[in-house]
């Protein structure tokens, strides 16, 4: 099937492959004189043939003036800054390494110049030469362009009053970086016209404005943190920590747990290598607050900086324990889950309402080698002493957790710090006198805050080793910042380098402070016991005040 074809009608293409005629055969071994007179000349005529791609005479002319054009034209400085942004430091270094040598392949090769060209090398590899050196100029001249151009940019401004009272976040916020870029760097930026104290309070109302913090507040700030950190410290001050819990050990394990958790739908991973029972919660389908664990009493819902005043404490078993400050229960619990349910653990709170939550957080965890008790901090040594160790968790301004309570920015001032400051003295006092140097396996004093202030961390510390026989020993936390031997004006103790601080920015917890104390002596100096009877305006507490004040004046008739 298919069509008919009529074979008288085709073309004849002519004769078949093997009917063609062929060349006569050669023999290079019988080759003539003829024959190679012939392949010289041909050998001699294809070295000499010229370029299979010849450039243009015009084409080069175009190039060459292009490239002059270039050198001689303004830059445009908007193309220049989108060239250049992704110019670094390495970049800078290619710049000023040997115009002569060139990475290939993972190898340095020799770059022609016109330096190192001599006569004998090709065209095309002087023109190469030169086309490199042209590049390398076009770059130094942009870089030094780009570099003017941001040396002549638009100084930066004071604003006017009118300014100041409109409330505009984001020009606040581009002044408040701004700002802080030219004291920095303030030798070179700074305006001649102007003081760095006339900066630094410009940028003390922006950070209250933008922050929402009371000026002594920020002012106080200002000065623990450097201006490098300072923005980031108040960022993470404003963000909510990650959610953490501890593994009850009198009741389960973490590994137990965790696996538990895991299969009702939460999201967690161990808080650090620093913790053994810490787990920290990134999602979770039901309440942790609620769940059959939490309610058997096999975790407790408690913030990371919490785990480190007890981790520093270091209870052992059959020891007489005291925590003066305890409410609502979360250290002491772990206190005696570290003693296993054995010794004696005194958990304190003066506020009695507050005791509640310690006693069904005690039933909840499974303690059974606890007392509940209720007295003034600063008087419970005229009750009891003698323990092996303290945990003195004192009140305190919560500068260190003001993610928790954003009323802490407005409401603190330097009456209200003074007042905690002078409380936490008199407590660190009476925790001290508690102790008992004489234990075989204590006599130790852990003092902690939820503060990032001097005036309640270093400033109380350093009063009582004026004011007992005691020393700083190392808290025995592996991480967090060494507290200040010196802040402002004021000159602590030198052993103050081994107490630590915790900061949001830099270990993701809340701000906390924790020193720990060994007491050698129960011998108080005739002349310190002088001066605390005779108290000081200043070391009266408001509680005292308002007593003095209330007292009936007598007549002078």
């Amino acid at each position: 099937m298919g069509r008919k074809v009529d074979w008288a009608l085709k073309p004849k293409k002519g004769p078949g492959r093997k009917s063609r005629k062929q060349a006569e055969p050669t023999f290079p071994g019988l080759a003539t004189a003829d024959a190679g007179a012939k392949a010289f000349k041909r050998k001699k005529a294809l070295n000499h043939r010229p370029s299979k791609f010849p450039r243009k005479e015009v084409e080069q002319e175009k190039l060459q003036n292009d490239d002059e054009e270039y050198l001689n034209d303004e830059f445009d400085t908007e193309n220049i800054l989108k060239n250049y942004e992704s110019f670094d430091d390495d970049d800078a270094n290619d710049l000023d390494e040997d115009e002569d040598e060139e990475s290939f392949n993972g190898k340095k090769v020799q770059v022609l110049s016109k330096d190192n060209v001599s006569d004998d090398e090709l065209p095309f590899e002087k023109e190469a030469a030169k086309l490199l050196e042209k590049a390398k100029k076009r770059k130094e001249m942009s870089k030094a362009e780009l570099l003017s151009q941001l040396a002549n940019s638009e100084k930066f401004e004071f604003p006017e009053e009118s300014e100041m009272n409109t409330y505009d976040i984001s020009q606040v916020e581009h002044r408040i970086r701004e700002v802080v870029s030219i004291l920095l760097d303030f030798k070179n930026k700074k305006d001649q016209n102007r003081s760095r104290s006339e900066y630094t309070s410009l940028l003390l109302q922006d950070l209250c404005r933008y922050y929402g913090y009371n000026e002594f507040l920020m002012g106080r700030i200002m000065e623990i943190f450097s201006l490098g950190e300072l923005l980031e410290a108040l960022d993470a001050s404003d963000t909510a920590r990650p959610l953490t819990i501890r593994t009850n050990t009198l009741k389960s394990r973490r590994k137990e747990l965790a696996q538990n958790l895991i299969s009702r739908g939460v999201n967690l991973d161990p808080v650090g290598k620093w913790s053994k029972v810490g787990l920290v919660i990134y999602s979770s389908q039901v309440p942790i607050g609620a769940t059959p664990e939490y309610l058997a009493g096999h975790y407790m819902i408690q913030g990371a900086a919490s785990f480190l005043p007890v981790m520093a404490l270091a209870p052992q078993e059959n020891e007489r324990i005291l925590d003066m400050c305890c409410a609502p229960g979360g250290k002491s619990t772990h206190i005696a889950a570290l003693m296993k349910n054995t010794g004696m653990l005194v958990a304190n709170e003066f506020n009695k309402d507050r005791t509640k939550s310690i006693v069904g957080n005690f039933h909840r965890m499974g303690v059974k080698n606890s007392i509940v008790c209720c007295y003034d901090g600063r008087k419970l040594g005229e009750v009891m002493k003698g323990f092996d160790r303290v945990l003195l968790d004192a009140p305190c301004s919560g500068t260190g957790v003001v993610s928790k309570d954003a009323s802490t920015k407005t409401q603190r001032d330097a009456k209200d710090i003074q007042r905690n400051s002078t409380k936490q003295k008199e407590l660190i006092i009476t925790a001290i006198d508690c102790l008992s140097a004489s234990s075989k396996t204590g006599g130790y004093l852990v003092y902690s805050t939820c503060s990032i202030l001097p005036d309640e961390n270093e400033a109380v510390v350093n009063y009582a080793l004026s004011r007992r026989n005691i020393k700083l020993v190392p808290t025995g936390l592996d991480f967090g910042s060494p507290g200040f031997t010196r802040f402002q004006e004021k000159r602590f103790h030198p052993s103050m380098n081994l107490t630590r601080r915790f900061y949001p920015h830099s270990h993701n917890m809340d701000g906390f402070y924790v020193a720990k104390f060994k007491k050698f002596s129960d011998m108080i100096p005739s002349s310190i016991i002088q001066n605390e009877k005779e108290l000081q305006p200043d070391d009266c507490t408001e509680e005292s005040r308002i007593e003095e004040e209330r007292k009936p004046k007598k007549s002078t008739k």
